[in-house]
């Protein structure tokens, strides 16, 4: 399994980024960051989706335009997850056509967010770590997502 943050470059000097919990996870396990840009995407994104081997973790709610097909996180053992503001997700994903195509995963989550270090928060929707929580609960690394709620936990308090 990768999960892969395709992450505005914004985030990187946030204190309140989520993301850099995830990244944190055990080495067996492949969760990098690519750094998006708007004129040059990244060849080795381009070389997984043009392998047709990843879906976007993406609310369908969020798009203007059809989703081509709704993927079960069961399924799927490639993963892109924009890791911005929900601002910044929306750009990055209306301004990078290459992602429209590629089959979305719905996690059906039924609980709200616990992040609340940011204003302009989603209803419905959760910050990078708890998706990548719930991506791993899925996919039966159990141990790996209570290691990141912990962290993600520690995190919250650290920064009330």
């Amino acid at each position: 399994m990768q999960i892969i943050l395709l992450t505005h470059e914004r985030e990187l000097s946030r204190r309140t980024n989520t993301g850099q919990l995830a990244l944190r996870a055990r080495d067996d396990l492949s969760i990098e960051r690519i750094v998006w840009k708007r004129s040059e995407p990244s060849p080795e994104l381009l070389r997984l989706i043009n392998r047709e081997e990843v879906a976007l973790l993406y609310p369908v709610s969020e798009t203007r335009s059809e989703v081509s097909e709704v993927a079960s996180v069961v399924e799927v053992q490639n993963f892109i997850l924009l890791d911005g503001t929900w601002q910044e997700a929306r750009k990055m994903y209306n301004r990078s056509p290459y992602l429209h195509p590629l089959p979305r995963v719905d996690l059906n989550i039924r609980h709200a967010s616990r992040f609340n270090l940011r204003r302009n928060q989603r209803d419905g929707c959760l910050c990078t770590a708890e998706t990548v929580i719930e991506v791993l609960r899925a996919k039966g690394e159990d141990l790996t997502a209570q290691d990141v709620t912990a962290r993600f936990t520690r995190f919250l308090a650290e920064n009330a």
